[in-house]
Parts: C-alpha cells; structure tokens; sequence
C-alpha cells in the first residue's frame, strides 16, 4: 500500500476506542468471589479455566504442557493447530485418556496461510462452539550468520513466528467480538525478543521475538474494549527437542554459564503462567510478557 506524498496531508487515521471499566462493560472488574464459600474453593474458582481453547504448535513440548494443564484446571474444549499429525496423535490419545469428558480435536494447520488459518478456526466453532482462549505456540527457529540469509529464509521464519500468529488471532478475535464476552490470548515469545543470543546467530528469529512482543502490546491495547486480554510469556532455553542433542553441549555450557539457576527450564514451569493468564487470576493482566527463564536474561 502506496500514498502519494501530496496525499499525505489528507490522511483520515483511524483512532482506537478504549474500553471504561464501568459496570456491564467487558472491561469492568470479574464479580467477587463469594466469601460464604470454603477457602479452598475460593482458591480453585480464582484459577479455574473455562471454554474452549485453541493451541497453535500444540504437539510440541511446550503447547503440549500447556494443554495438558488447561484441561487439569478445567478446561473444555481443546483444539490443537500443528503440521505434525503423527506426532500430535500420540499426545491426543494420552490427553483423550486423562480427560475423557473433555472435548479434544486436532487439526493440520500452516499458521502461515491465511486462508488456511480462517478456514480452521470456522471448523474450529463448529467442532467446539465458542473460542475462549488462545495459546500461541507455533514457531520455527534457525541460526546462521546474518550474512548467510536469503530473503526466502528470512521471509519463513517472520511469516511463522509473527505474522502466522497474527492470522490465528486476528481469526479468532472476531469470533470473540461477535460473541460478544471476550478472551484471552497468550503468544510465546521469547527471551530472543528481549536480548541477543550468545554464542549461536539467528537474527531473523530474533526479530521475529520482538515483533511478537510488540504485536502482543498493540492487540492488547486494540482489543480491549471487547474484553480481549493479550499477554506473552517469554521462555528463556528449555529442555525440549529443540535443545536435546549432543552437537549442542558447549552451547549449553555456554547458556549456562550465563544463568543464575545454572539450569534448562522444564516445559512444565511455564504451567502456571498459562492457567493464570487464562483464569480468573489474570483479569487485569494485559499487554504484559512474563519472562520465564531462570534470570537468563540477566546475563544474557
């Protein structure tokens, strides 16, 4: 899209509306939690996870740990997007065997066509009904030097990890406003958005962190005013397939070096984050990244 310098002074440019909070309203404050019930289950209804989520890269070690802890807090509905059927089915079967009166579906989805992306997400609410939560987890990284990248290279990794993420939401948050009663949507992004990784170069990927937190605060402050919530989590090295590997031990020696815990982060330690940020416990959380990485970044 294209404006001619002597249009510029023409320009009519759209404003946001944000929300008020007033009583009614899908900013307004959650009723509180009554006090003639037992602790314990004030306790349980602060964290309790209802509707339908969609999990994008579902079948990985991390959207795999989140699933799972979303159906332990009560979650309803689960749809998983990824491109990897035969792994996702295995950990289907396990999360159709712990939860059996849950409702969970799986789909081949490329986060990166739009197309694709709209047309799952309407299969989704047939399957479903109603969205409630998004968990964005689907992403590729690479690491070269930065001289060494083609634009096709470059281009994969920012149509995944950012604009792909995009897609899915943007899907989803109309489903939300036409509902009308808002949701949540937590992106992964990653300490690679906050600071630059050391030893291994991956500047697209990089970029593509940043773009995410950025994105994050932009629908955050968009969406509000539909009761649309839109916070990040950014992990620091975890132990997933990603870093498994013996070719990656002086990289590791490296990364741990550098953290006050001296550790890999556990796919399940980012549990909490998700069941807050989806629940009751989150409603005042938006625009937010949590960074989630044993104090990496302190000494990236």
């Amino acid at each position: 899209m294209t404006t001619n310098r002597s249009d510029l002074t023409a320009r009519v440019i759209p404003q946001m509306v944000l929300g008020d909070g007033s009583p009614g309203s899908l900013t307004a404050p959650p009723p509180p939690l009554p006090r003639e019930i037992p602790a314990a289950s004030r306790a349980h209804e602060r964290f309790h996870v209802r509707g339908n989520a969609v999990v994008t890269g579902g079948a990985g070690d991390l959207g795999f740990a989140a699933c799972r802890a979303l159906l332990e807090h009560g979650l309803e509905g689960l749809m998983i997007f990824d491109m990897h059927p035969t792994e996702a089915q295995g950990k289907i079967n396990t999360l159709q065997s712990e939860f059996p009166d849950a409702k969970i579906h799986f789909l081949k989805v490329d986060v990166a066509q739009e197309d694709g992306v709209d047309a799952a997400i309407s299969e989704t609410v047939k399957l479903l009904g109603g969205i409630d939560i998004l968990l964005s987890f689907a992403g590729i990284v690479a690491c070269k030097h930065a001289l060494e990248w083609s634009t096709k290279e470059w281009s994969q990794v920012l149509n995944v990890n950012t604009l792909g993420g995009f897609f899915v939401a943007r899907a989803i948050a109309r489903t939300m406003i036409e509902r009308g009663i808002g949701g949540s949507m937590t992106f992964i992004a990653s300490i690679s958005g906050h600071k630059v990784n050391f030893p291994q170069p991956q500047v697209p990927y990089n970029v593509s962190k940043a773009g995410v937190l950025a994105m994050v605060k932009s629908l955050a402050a968009e969406w509000a005013r539909y009761g649309i919530r839109v916070n990040s989590i950014s992990p620091g090295y975890m132990e997933t397939i990603l870093n498994e590997g013996d070719h990656l031990d002086e990289l590791k020696k490296t990364w741990l070096s550098r953290n006050p815990s001296g550790r890999l982060g556990q796919p399940d330690e980012i549990a909490g984050a998700i069941v807050m940020l989806a629940s009751r416990a989150g409603s005042y959380f938006t625009g937010a990244d949590l960074l989630m990485d044993g104090g990496q970044t302190l000494f990236m």
